[in-house]
């Protein structure tokens, strides 16, 4: 039964059983599917360019890459749409014997790297994104970007529990 067919196949015909022989490919492509699904996305149709180096070895084919591509998020902090430029590496041995084969095999002379780049590129998105590191965030009681008021300093409401020792002095020794 043929493999199914994956933007993300690529043909190692050449390589095949022919330890020391290595080629690089570069591939561009599209996104079938999002990637990830917590605060930061690849959507659907964005584009991923792969870079690829493909060597083969006395029990399967070496292919050690590098994924680029942009992912969407919204700022943690103050909800602000924002663009992640991520560059990610990875390596995984396509095995040619099932024996051999601890996740991934060839099959019909063609390595998939789907799961191998989905799994470098989910891996590598923030859990928390921010816009920028010194983000302020929302002002809690108008819910208004602080960014946009820099002169606007949050007020500083006291805990009720904590109320009765504001005017608390302790004595110096």
């Amino acid at each position: 039964m043929p493999a199914p067919s994956s933007l993300y196949r690529v043909n190692v015909r050449d390589i095949v059983h022919r330890p020391g022989e290595m080629r690089e490919k570069t591939v561009d492509l599209v996104t079938p599917e999002q990637l990830g699904a917590g605060a930061a996305i690849v959507p659907a149709g964005a584009e991923l360019e792969l870079d690829l180096r493909l060597e083969g070895l006395h029990d399967g084919i070496l292919v050690t890459g590098q994924a680029r591509t942009t992912a969407v998020a919204e700022c943690v902090r103050c909800l602000d749409e924002v663009a992640i430029d991520l560059q990610v590496d990875f390596q995984e041995l396509f095995a040619y014997s099932p024996e051999v084969a601890d996740d991934y095999q060839v099959h019909d002379n063609h390595v998939d790297c789907e799961p191998v780049v989905r799994d470098a590129v989910v891996l590598a998105l923030p859990f928390q994104p921010v816009c920028r590191d010194d983000c302020p965030g929302l002002d809690p009681e108008t819910g208004e970007r602080l960014a946009d008021h820099p002169e606007r300093q949050p007020s500083e409401t006291i805990d009720p529990r904590w109320a009765a020792l504001e005017g608390f002095q302790a004595e110096s020794d």
